[in-house]
Protein backbone atom coordinates (compact mmCIF):
# COMPACT_ATOMS: atom_id res chain seq x y z
CA UNK A 1 0.00 0.00 0.00
CA UNK A 2 1.89 3.04 -1.26
CA UNK A 3 -0.31 5.41 1.21
CA UNK A 4 1.44 3.92 3.91
CA UNK A 5 5.49 4.40 3.12
CA UNK A 6 7.08 7.81 1.68
CA UNK A 7 10.42 7.56 -0.01
CA UNK A 8 11.08 11.25 1.15
CA UNK A 9 12.39 10.11 4.41
CA UNK A 10 14.96 7.90 3.79
CA UNK A 11 16.98 9.97 5.57
CA UNK A 12 15.38 10.51 8.13
CA UNK A 13 15.36 7.27 8.58
CA UNK A 14 18.89 6.19 8.00
CA UNK A 15 20.00 8.92 10.56
CA UNK A 16 17.33 7.21 13.02
CA UNK A 17 18.35 4.29 12.59
CA UNK A 18 22.85 4.62 12.62
CA UNK A 19 21.82 7.13 16.02
CA UNK A 20 19.62 4.40 17.73
CA UNK A 21 22.87 1.54 17.07
CA UNK A 22 25.09 4.09 18.27
CA UNK A 23 22.73 4.63 21.72
CA UNK A 24 22.46 1.12 21.94
CA UNK A 25 26.53 0.71 21.71
CA UNK A 26 27.06 2.91 24.45
CA UNK A 27 23.84 1.36 26.72
CA UNK A 28 25.06 -2.07 25.91
CA UNK A 29 29.15 -1.24 27.33
CA UNK A 30 27.74 0.95 30.07
CA UNK A 31 26.16 -2.45 31.38
CA UNK A 32 29.04 -4.95 30.98
CA UNK A 33 31.77 -2.75 32.34
CA UNK A 34 29.21 -1.95 35.23
CA UNK A 35 26.82 -4.92 35.97
CA UNK A 36 29.23 -7.06 37.99
CA UNK A 37 29.61 -4.55 40.81
CA UNK A 38 26.32 -3.35 40.88
CA UNK A 39 23.85 -6.00 40.25
CA UNK A 40 25.84 -8.88 39.84
CA UNK A 41 25.62 -12.09 41.74
CA UNK A 42 27.82 -10.44 44.52
CA UNK A 43 26.62 -6.99 43.69
CA UNK A 44 25.14 -4.25 45.60
CA UNK A 45 21.80 -5.34 44.47
CA UNK A 46 21.76 -8.83 43.15
CA UNK A 47 19.60 -9.94 40.00
CA UNK A 48 19.48 -13.04 41.87
CA UNK A 49 17.45 -11.99 45.11
CA UNK A 50 15.64 -9.44 42.59
CA UNK A 51 14.28 -12.15 40.55
CA UNK A 52 13.30 -14.31 43.96
CA UNK A 53 10.59 -11.01 44.13
CA UNK A 54 9.14 -10.58 40.79
CA UNK A 55 7.38 -12.61 38.02
CA UNK A 56 8.20 -12.97 34.48
CA UNK A 57 5.15 -11.19 33.75
CA UNK A 58 5.68 -8.14 35.45
CA UNK A 59 9.38 -7.54 34.65
CA UNK A 60 9.62 -9.92 31.24
CA UNK A 61 13.53 -10.59 31.16
CA UNK A 62 15.86 -13.67 29.45
CA UNK A 63 16.96 -13.65 32.75
CA UNK A 64 14.24 -15.28 34.75
CA UNK A 65 15.33 -18.19 32.10
CA UNK A 66 18.81 -18.38 33.69
CA UNK A 67 21.38 -16.10 35.18
CA UNK A 68 24.95 -15.85 36.48
CA UNK A 69 27.70 -13.21 36.02
CA UNK A 70 29.04 -15.24 33.38
CA UNK A 71 25.82 -15.40 31.20
CA UNK A 72 24.97 -11.81 31.74
CA UNK A 73 28.15 -10.93 30.62
CA UNK A 74 27.97 -12.94 27.20
CA UNK A 75 24.53 -11.27 26.73
CA UNK A 76 25.34 -7.90 27.23
CA UNK A 77 28.85 -8.01 25.08
CA UNK A 78 27.10 -9.82 22.43
CA UNK A 79 24.48 -7.12 22.36
CA UNK A 80 27.96 -4.32 21.87
CA UNK A 81 28.62 -6.26 18.89
CA UNK A 82 25.12 -6.82 17.79
CA UNK A 83 25.07 -2.99 18.01
CA UNK A 84 28.39 -2.21 16.38
CA UNK A 85 27.42 -4.61 13.73
CA UNK A 86 23.74 -2.63 12.87
CA UNK A 87 25.50 0.47 13.33
CA UNK A 88 28.14 -0.55 10.24
CA UNK A 89 25.08 -1.27 8.16
CA UNK A 90 24.44 -5.20 8.42
CA UNK A 91 20.33 -4.59 9.20
CA UNK A 92 20.80 -2.77 5.22
CA UNK A 93 22.63 -5.90 3.73
CA UNK A 94 19.94 -8.63 4.83
CA UNK A 95 16.38 -9.08 4.43
CA UNK A 96 13.54 -6.98 5.08
CA UNK A 97 12.74 -9.96 7.51
CA UNK A 98 16.43 -10.10 9.03
CA UNK A 99 16.94 -6.68 9.71
CA UNK A 100 13.74 -6.63 11.67
CA UNK A 101 14.96 -9.77 13.37
CA UNK A 102 18.25 -7.51 14.80
CA UNK A 103 16.37 -4.81 15.81
CA UNK A 104 14.33 -6.75 17.71
CA UNK A 105 17.40 -8.94 19.19
CA UNK A 106 18.31 -5.82 20.20
CA UNK A 107 14.96 -4.49 21.94
CA UNK A 108 14.32 -7.85 24.30
CA UNK A 109 17.86 -8.15 25.13
CA UNK A 110 17.98 -4.64 26.43
CA UNK A 111 14.52 -4.94 27.82
CA UNK A 112 15.78 -7.80 30.02
CA UNK A 113 18.76 -5.84 31.23
CA UNK A 114 16.37 -2.96 32.10
CA UNK A 115 13.67 -5.33 33.70
CA UNK A 116 16.43 -6.45 36.06
CA UNK A 117 18.54 -3.45 36.70
CA UNK A 118 15.95 -2.33 39.48
CA UNK A 119 17.23 1.54 40.62
CA UNK A 120 20.09 1.80 39.07
CA UNK A 121 18.36 1.42 35.78
CA UNK A 122 15.40 3.55 37.57
CA UNK A 123 15.26 6.40 34.81
CA UNK A 124 13.61 7.91 32.19
CA UNK A 125 16.43 7.33 29.12
CA UNK A 126 16.19 3.72 30.04
CA UNK A 127 12.45 3.32 29.03
CA UNK A 128 12.85 5.81 26.45
CA UNK A 129 15.50 3.41 24.64
CA UNK A 130 13.44 0.73 25.11
CA UNK A 131 10.29 2.54 23.00
CA UNK A 132 12.33 3.94 20.75
CA UNK A 133 14.07 0.64 19.98
CA UNK A 134 10.79 -0.99 19.67
CA UNK A 135 9.68 1.30 17.04
CA UNK A 136 12.73 0.53 15.32
CA UNK A 137 11.84 -3.18 14.83
CA UNK A 138 8.68 -1.58 12.06
CA UNK A 139 10.84 1.22 10.16
CA UNK A 140 12.21 -1.33 8.24
CA UNK A 141 16.07 -1.12 5.82
CA UNK A 142 17.16 0.33 2.87
CA UNK A 143 15.10 -2.35 0.74
CA UNK A 144 11.69 -0.55 1.49
CA UNK A 145 10.65 3.27 1.74
CA UNK A 146 10.12 4.41 5.32
CA UNK A 147 6.73 3.16 7.22
CA UNK A 148 4.84 6.66 7.16
CA UNK A 149 2.40 5.54 10.56
CA UNK A 150 5.94 4.23 12.17
CA UNK A 151 7.60 7.59 11.56
CA UNK A 152 4.42 9.72 12.74
CA UNK A 153 4.64 7.21 16.07
CA UNK A 154 8.56 8.61 15.99
CA UNK A 155 6.52 12.12 16.76
CA UNK A 156 4.36 10.65 19.09
CA UNK A 157 7.03 9.61 21.38
CA UNK A 158 9.37 12.63 20.81
CA UNK A 159 6.17 14.91 21.34
CA UNK A 160 4.97 13.39 24.67
CA UNK A 161 9.14 13.23 25.78
CA UNK A 162 9.51 16.90 25.11
CA UNK A 163 6.21 17.89 26.27
CA UNK A 164 5.87 16.06 29.34
CA UNK A 165 9.42 17.53 30.65
CA UNK A 166 7.69 20.88 29.85
CA UNK A 167 4.43 20.13 31.91
CA UNK A 168 6.33 18.74 34.73
CA UNK A 169 8.25 21.59 34.81
CA UNK A 170 5.48 24.57 34.40
CA UNK A 171 3.32 22.61 37.37
CA UNK A 172 6.57 21.89 39.61
CA UNK A 173 8.93 24.27 41.09
CA UNK A 174 8.22 28.29 41.09
CA UNK A 175 11.40 28.86 39.06
CA UNK A 176 10.37 27.58 35.80
CA UNK A 177 8.00 29.83 36.70
CA UNK A 178 9.73 33.35 37.21
CA UNK A 179 12.03 32.03 35.06
CA UNK A 180 15.53 31.56 37.69
CA UNK A 181 16.11 27.91 37.62
CA UNK A 182 19.14 27.63 35.23
CA UNK A 183 20.15 30.33 38.22
CA UNK A 184 20.72 27.24 40.11
CA UNK A 185 20.65 24.25 37.54
CA UNK A 186 24.19 24.27 35.99
CA UNK A 187 25.80 24.06 39.64
CA UNK A 188 23.34 21.44 40.96
CA UNK A 189 22.64 19.19 37.97
CA UNK A 190 23.66 15.45 38.82
CA UNK A 191 26.97 15.34 36.64
CA UNK A 192 28.34 18.82 35.61
CA UNK A 193 30.14 18.71 32.72
CA UNK A 194 33.72 20.63 31.28
CA UNK A 195 31.61 23.74 30.41
CA UNK A 196 29.03 23.93 33.75
CA UNK A 197 30.62 26.04 35.67
CA UNK A 198 31.30 28.60 32.60
CA UNK A 199 27.12 28.37 32.34
CA UNK A 200 26.43 28.61 35.34
CA UNK A 201 28.74 32.10 35.49
CA UNK A 202 26.76 33.53 32.39
CA UNK A 203 24.55 36.54 33.71
CA UNK A 204 21.41 36.53 35.17
CA UNK A 205 19.86 37.66 31.96
CA UNK A 206 20.93 35.06 29.98
CA UNK A 207 19.76 32.42 32.17
CA UNK A 208 15.99 33.78 32.17
CA UNK A 209 16.57 33.68 28.25
CA UNK A 210 17.72 29.80 28.54
CA UNK A 211 14.70 29.00 30.73
CA UNK A 212 12.24 31.13 28.08
CA UNK A 213 13.71 29.19 25.51
CA UNK A 214 13.24 25.95 26.93
CA UNK A 215 9.96 26.46 27.63
CA UNK A 216 9.13 26.70 24.18
CA UNK A 217 11.41 24.32 23.22
CA UNK A 218 9.18 21.96 25.34
CA UNK A 219 5.62 23.60 25.49
CA UNK A 220 4.81 25.29 21.65
CA UNK A 221 7.50 23.04 19.22
CA UNK A 222 6.11 20.17 20.21
CA UNK A 223 2.53 20.83 18.66
CA UNK A 224 4.51 22.00 14.89
CA UNK A 225 5.96 18.54 15.14
CA UNK A 226 2.65 17.03 13.38
CA UNK A 227 2.42 20.04 11.10
CA UNK A 228 3.21 20.56 7.11
CA UNK A 229 7.01 20.68 5.84
CA UNK A 230 9.10 22.93 6.67
CA UNK A 231 7.02 23.82 9.95
CA UNK A 232 7.80 20.32 10.92
CA UNK A 233 11.25 20.74 10.47
CA UNK A 234 11.52 24.03 11.88
CA UNK A 235 9.96 22.79 15.41
CA UNK A 236 12.04 19.92 15.31
CA UNK A 237 15.13 22.18 14.69
CA UNK A 238 14.07 24.36 17.76
CA UNK A 239 14.46 20.88 19.79
CA UNK A 240 17.71 19.91 18.34
CA UNK A 241 19.16 23.14 19.58
CA UNK A 242 17.74 22.82 22.69
CA UNK A 243 19.30 19.21 23.35
CA UNK A 244 22.58 20.59 21.69
CA UNK A 245 22.75 23.23 24.69
CA UNK A 246 22.00 20.89 27.49
CA UNK A 247 25.06 18.16 26.15
CA UNK A 248 27.12 21.20 26.47
CA UNK A 249 25.98 22.10 29.61
CA UNK A 250 25.93 18.64 31.64
CA UNK A 251 26.05 14.70 31.53
CA UNK A 252 22.58 13.34 31.26
CA UNK A 253 23.55 9.74 29.88
CA UNK A 254 22.00 9.38 26.26
CA UNK A 255 18.46 11.16 27.18
CA UNK A 256 19.76 14.06 25.18
CA UNK A 257 20.92 12.34 22.47
CA UNK A 258 18.64 9.99 21.65
CA UNK A 259 16.12 13.21 21.51
CA UNK A 260 18.41 14.45 19.13
CA UNK A 261 17.81 11.68 16.60
CA UNK A 262 14.32 11.15 17.48
CA UNK A 263 13.67 14.95 16.03
CA UNK A 264 15.97 13.95 13.51
CA UNK A 265 12.71 11.60 12.07
CA UNK A 266 11.07 14.46 11.80
CA UNK A 267 13.53 16.88 9.75
CA UNK A 268 12.78 16.77 5.92
CA UNK A 269 16.51 16.14 4.65
CA UNK A 270 15.78 16.49 1.00
CA UNK A 271 15.76 20.23 1.69
CA UNK A 272 18.51 20.74 3.31
CA UNK A 273 20.79 17.73 0.91
CA UNK A 274 19.44 17.85 -2.78
CA UNK A 275 19.70 13.67 -2.85
CA UNK A 276 16.78 11.78 -4.58
CA UNK A 277 15.99 8.62 -2.66
CA UNK A 278 17.93 5.27 -3.47
CA UNK A 279 15.49 3.68 -5.92
CA UNK A 280 15.47 0.60 -3.81
CA UNK A 281 14.47 2.82 -1.03
CA UNK A 282 11.24 3.57 -2.65
CA UNK A 283 9.91 -0.15 -3.14
CA UNK A 284 6.44 -0.25 -1.03
CA UNK A 285 6.75 -2.92 1.75
CA UNK A 286 5.21 -6.44 1.25
CA UNK A 287 1.84 -6.93 2.62
CA UNK A 288 2.94 -8.66 6.02
CA UNK A 289 5.11 -5.85 6.89
CA UNK A 290 1.89 -2.99 6.41
CA UNK A 291 -0.17 -5.76 8.34
CA UNK A 292 1.98 -5.78 11.35
CA UNK A 293 3.17 -1.78 10.73
CA UNK A 294 -1.23 -1.03 11.14
CA UNK A 295 -1.49 -3.68 13.98
CA UNK A 296 1.56 -1.92 15.81
CA UNK A 297 -0.13 1.33 15.53
CA UNK A 298 -3.01 0.28 16.89
CA UNK A 299 -1.93 -1.18 19.80
CA UNK A 300 0.41 1.92 20.39
CA UNK A 301 -2.66 3.90 20.19
CA UNK A 302 -4.56 2.22 22.75
CA UNK A 303 -1.61 1.88 25.44
CA UNK A 304 -1.22 5.67 25.01
CA UNK A 305 -4.75 6.25 26.50
CA UNK A 306 -2.13 5.72 30.10
CA UNK A 307 0.39 8.28 29.34
CA UNK A 308 -1.97 11.38 27.77
CA UNK A 309 -4.09 10.77 30.96
CA UNK A 310 -1.16 11.11 32.99
CA UNK A 311 -0.17 13.85 31.10
CA UNK A 312 -3.86 15.73 31.94
CA UNK A 313 -4.08 15.24 35.64
CA UNK A 314 -3.04 17.45 38.00
CA UNK A 315 -0.83 14.90 39.59
CA UNK A 316 1.57 14.24 36.36
CA UNK A 317 4.22 11.18 36.92
CA UNK A 318 8.06 12.41 35.60
CA UNK A 319 8.66 9.46 34.16
CA UNK A 320 6.91 6.13 34.13
CA UNK A 321 5.84 2.93 32.11
CA UNK A 322 2.57 2.16 32.24
CA UNK A 323 3.09 -1.83 31.07
CA UNK A 324 6.32 -4.21 31.55
CA UNK A 325 7.27 -4.51 27.50
CA UNK A 326 7.93 -0.27 27.90
CA UNK A 327 6.18 0.03 24.67
CA UNK A 328 4.66 3.56 25.89
CA UNK A 329 5.71 5.65 28.74
CA UNK A 330 5.66 8.82 30.32
CA UNK A 331 8.57 11.41 30.60
CA UNK A 332 9.63 14.30 32.44
CA UNK A 333 12.62 16.28 33.91
CA UNK A 334 13.71 18.39 36.55
CA UNK A 335 10.25 19.41 37.50
CA UNK A 336 11.81 20.30 41.20
CA UNK A 337 15.59 22.52 40.82
CA UNK A 338 17.74 22.00 43.83
CA UNK A 339 19.14 25.33 44.88
CA UNK A 340 21.64 24.19 46.82
CA UNK A 341 24.67 20.96 46.16
CA UNK A 342 25.09 18.67 48.22
CA UNK A 343 27.99 16.12 48.21
CA UNK A 344 28.30 12.22 49.92
CA UNK A 345 31.57 12.10 50.25
CA UNK A 346 33.24 8.63 51.50
CA UNK A 347 36.31 8.25 53.08
CA UNK A 348 38.76 5.48 54.61
CA UNK A 349 41.44 5.08 57.07
CA UNK A 350 43.66 2.05 57.81
CA UNK A 351 44.58 2.77 61.55
CA UNK A 352 43.59 0.72 63.91
CA UNK A 353 41.89 3.00 65.90
CA UNK A 354 40.15 6.13 65.31
CA UNK A 355 41.43 9.80 67.30
CA UNK A 356 41.56 13.03 66.64
CA UNK A 357 44.86 13.00 64.61
CA UNK A 358 43.32 9.81 62.19
CA UNK A 359 44.13 10.22 59.03
CA UNK A 360 41.00 10.09 56.49
CA UNK A 361 41.48 9.37 52.95
CA UNK A 362 39.08 10.46 50.27
CA UNK A 363 37.55 7.59 47.52
CA UNK A 364 36.77 9.68 44.22
CA UNK A 365 34.28 8.64 41.73
CA UNK A 366 34.76 9.10 37.92
CA UNK A 367 32.55 11.95 37.25
CA UNK A 368 30.59 13.25 40.63
CA UNK A 369 32.14 16.41 42.05
CA UNK A 370 34.88 15.35 44.70
CA UNK A 371 38.42 16.98 44.50
CA UNK A 372 37.90 20.44 44.09
CA UNK A 373 40.75 20.88 41.47
CA UNK A 374 38.95 19.00 39.14
CA UNK A 375 37.73 19.95 36.38
CA UNK A 376 34.06 18.29 35.95
CA UNK A 377 34.65 15.69 32.85
CA UNK A 378 33.18 14.85 30.03
CA UNK A 379 30.61 11.54 30.88
CA UNK A 380 27.65 11.74 28.00
CA UNK A 381 26.49 10.09 26.62
CA UNK A 382 28.01 6.36 28.74
CA UNK A 383 26.03 6.52 32.22
CA UNK A 384 28.27 6.39 35.22
CA UNK A 385 25.33 4.53 37.31
CA UNK A 386 26.59 4.44 40.92
CA UNK A 387 27.76 8.11 40.73
CA UNK A 388 24.20 9.30 39.46
CA UNK A 389 22.95 7.55 42.67
CA UNK A 390 25.30 9.29 45.10
CA UNK A 391 23.79 12.53 43.49
CA UNK A 392 20.51 11.10 45.00
CA UNK A 393 22.08 9.84 48.22
CA UNK A 394 22.98 13.32 48.96
CA UNK A 395 19.62 14.54 48.35
CA UNK A 396 17.85 12.38 51.24
CA UNK A 397 19.73 8.60 53.03
CA UNK A 398 16.40 7.09 51.91
CA UNK A 399 17.80 6.92 47.95
CA UNK A 400 20.15 5.02 49.06
CA UNK A 401 18.74 2.88 51.34
CA UNK A 402 19.13 -0.55 49.87
CA UNK A 403 22.27 0.14 48.44
CA UNK A 404 24.54 2.18 50.32
CA UNK A 405 25.64 -0.21 53.18
CA UNK A 406 26.26 -2.82 50.81
CA UNK A 407 28.73 -0.06 49.04
CA UNK A 408 30.89 0.53 52.36
CA UNK A 409 31.10 -3.16 52.89
CA UNK A 410 32.69 -3.39 49.55
CA UNK A 411 34.87 -0.61 50.04
CA UNK A 412 36.23 -2.44 53.35
CA UNK A 413 36.96 -5.50 51.69
CA UNK A 414 38.53 -3.61 48.73
CA UNK A 415 36.40 -5.49 46.13
CA UNK A 416 37.59 -5.50 42.89
CA UNK A 417 34.63 -5.05 41.06
CA UNK A 418 33.26 -2.22 42.65
CA UNK A 419 36.54 -0.28 43.32
CA UNK A 420 36.81 -0.29 38.90
CA UNK A 421 33.70 1.96 39.61
CA UNK A 422 36.11 4.70 40.92
CA UNK A 423 38.53 6.52 40.00
CA UNK A 424 40.80 5.15 42.02
CA UNK A 425 41.69 3.19 45.35
CA UNK A 426 43.28 5.00 48.17
CA UNK A 427 44.07 1.50 49.88
CA UNK A 428 45.88 -0.66 47.37
CA UNK A 429 47.61 -2.74 49.43
CA UNK A 430 45.50 -3.21 52.39
CA UNK A 431 42.06 -2.60 53.07
CA UNK A 432 40.70 0.31 55.05
CA UNK A 433 39.89 -0.52 58.99
CA UNK A 434 37.69 2.11 59.28
CA UNK A 435 34.99 3.70 56.64
CA UNK A 436 33.30 7.07 57.04
CA UNK A 437 30.63 9.08 54.89
CA UNK A 438 30.21 13.25 55.27
CA UNK A 439 27.72 15.41 53.88
CA UNK A 440 29.09 18.86 52.15
CA UNK A 441 27.66 21.92 50.23
CA UNK A 442 29.59 22.26 47.26
CA UNK A 443 29.42 25.52 45.24
CA UNK A 444 31.15 26.40 42.04
CA UNK A 445 34.17 28.97 42.76
CA UNK A 446 33.86 32.69 41.89
CA UNK A 447 35.87 33.53 38.37
CA UNK A 448 37.89 35.50 41.34
CA UNK A 449 38.47 32.07 42.87
CA UNK A 450 39.37 30.51 40.19
CA UNK A 451 41.95 32.31 39.21
CA UNK A 452 43.58 32.76 42.64
CA UNK A 453 43.14 28.92 43.48
CA UNK A 454 43.08 26.95 39.83
CA UNK A 455 39.78 25.30 41.98
CA UNK A 456 36.44 24.50 40.25
CA UNK A 457 34.58 23.83 43.21
CA UNK A 458 34.52 25.35 46.74
CA UNK A 459 32.99 23.23 49.66
CA UNK A 460 31.82 23.04 53.35
CA UNK A 461 30.81 20.63 55.67
CA UNK A 462 27.17 19.84 56.38
CA UNK A 463 27.19 16.95 58.77
CA UNK A 464 28.46 13.62 59.26
CA UNK A 465 26.50 10.99 57.07
CA UNK A 466 27.51 7.94 57.70
CA UNK A 467 29.49 7.55 61.28
CA UNK A 468 32.68 5.13 61.21
CA UNK A 469 32.31 1.76 60.71
CA UNK A 470 34.25 -1.12 60.13
CA UNK A 471 33.61 -4.84 59.47
CA UNK A 472 32.49 -7.28 62.05
CA UNK A 473 36.33 -8.65 63.25
CA UNK A 474 36.04 -12.79 62.98
CA UNK A 475 35.09 -14.59 66.39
Amino acid sequence: MEWLASSDYWLGRLVVQRGLAAIYLVAFLSAANQFRALIGANGLTPVPAYLRLVSFRSAPSIFHLHYSDRFFAAVAWSGVALSAAVLAGLADLVPLWGSMLLWAVLWVVYLSIVNVGQVWYSFGWESLLCEAGFLAIFLGNRQIAPPVLVLLLLRWLLFRLEFGAGLIKLRGDRCWRDLTCLDYHHETQPMPGPLSWYFHRLPRPLHRVEVAGNHVAQLVAPFGLFAPQPYATVAAAIMIVTQLWLIVSGNFSWLNWLTVVLAASVVDWSMIFASPAPAVAALAAPLWHDALVVAVTTLIVVLSYWPVHNLLSRHQLMNASFDPLRLVGTYGAFGTVNKVRVEVVIEGTDEPEITADTQWKEYHFKGKPGDLNRHPPQVAPYHLRLDWLMWFAGLSPIYAEPWFIPLAVKLLENDRATLRLLAGNPFPDTPPTFLRARLYRYRFTTWRQRRATGAWWDRDLIEEYLPPVRLQPPP
